[in-house]
């Protein structure tokens, strides 16, 4: 990878208008309030109409919420998916959103249970497995998420899909309480609440999940993160550079004015170094500046995919 362009560490450290932001902020999420509105309190804070948040949470679930404002919104595909969370598990308790804030369904003893136990249980969850969503989600279901379905008492029995848990510690187990507490690593779509449910069945008991805290996500953690509150002071929370924030890809650096322009009008350019045909390529101005993002093709040429400050 070719050295980093010196690059502005933040943003919003030159007090840019609203139409010229462009950067992430990391919103540690409380419980009780929807991803939703959380991008509503920032398009407020900045005075934004463009933001988009980078991976739904859950009302209940608190933590790492990365959130994109201006061009910056175009840049969330190309940041890295997997996540990791802390969460409880409660055995002995099935509802029908397979966490607390669900209708309870069925309530049943828990056998006394070994940490040893525990850890075989969890074997199985560990790889690449078959996971079904919760009935309670965001998955379409002909055109229809499955939560509205749900809510209207129909049966649903959705479809399995494959999901990759790279990390699953057993932290803590109190058998008073019938709680386990689990650290999960794992790629963007896996449902924490069906794995709490699938745990549960495996162990005969069943279970569901009573918290969770989401500690990083898209290549964010939970040190980058405000919280909410801080939105409220003046001024709000200084953003951080896209250059940092895709500082994993390659770089492309833009060779004077000349070049600048054409890439201002899409036209490809040429790569400058040997990739793989597929390959994510920050553009980078002729000043250090984000210029946008290209793919390399066959060639060794870079094909425009996002340009910032077109012409035309």
């Amino acid at each position: 990878m070719p050295p980093e362009s010196p690059a502005i560490a933040n943003l919003a450290a030159k007090a840019p208008s609203a139409a010229e932001l462009c950067g992430f902020l990391v919103l540690d999420k409380p419980a009780g309030l929807t991803s939703h509105g959380c991008v509503a309190q920032v398009r407020r804070a900045y005075g934004l109409k463009r933001v988009g948040h980078g991976g739904t949470l859950d009302p209940a679930v608190t933590g790492v919420l990365p959130i994109a404002l201006g061009g910056a919104t175009r840049l969330l595909p190309y940041l890295t998916g997997d996540k990791r969370y802390r969460g409880v598990v409660r055995l002995g308790l099935r509802t029908s959103s397979d966490d607390l804030s669900g209708e309870e369904l069925e309530e049943r003893p828990v056998p006394p249970l070994l940490l040893e136990e525990l850890e075989t249980a969890l074997a199985p969850f560990r790889g690449t497995i078959q996971q079904r969503p919760p009935n309670v989600s965001a998955v379409h279901v002909d055109g229809e998420r499955a939560y509205l379905r749900a809510r209207r008492g129909e049966e649903l029995d959705l479809a399995h899909k494959s999901v990759t848990i790279s990390e699953l510690h057993l932290l803590g187990w109190d058998p008073q309480r019938a709680e386990l507490e689990l650290e999960v690593a794992c790629t963007a779509g896996t449902y924490i609440r069906s794995l709490a449910r699938d745990l549960g069945e495996a162990l005969g008991c069943g279970g569901c999940l009573a918290q969770l805290r989401r500690t990083e996500a898209l290549g964010f953690d939970l040190e980058q993160s405000e919280p909410l509150e801080r939105l409220q002071q003046t001024p709000p929370p200084e953003l951080l550079d896209p250059l940092v924030v895709l500082r994993h890809l390659e770089r492309r650096q833009l060779e004077g004015e000349a070049e600048l322009a054409s890439w201002r009008c899409g036209r490809s350019l040429e790569a400058g170094l040997a990739l793989p045909d597929g390959t994510a390529v920050v553009v980078v101005g002729p000043d250090g500046s984000l210029a946008g993002m290209a793919q390399a093709q066959a060639g060794g040429r870079l094909q425009p995919k996002l340009v910032l400050q077109a012409n035309g």
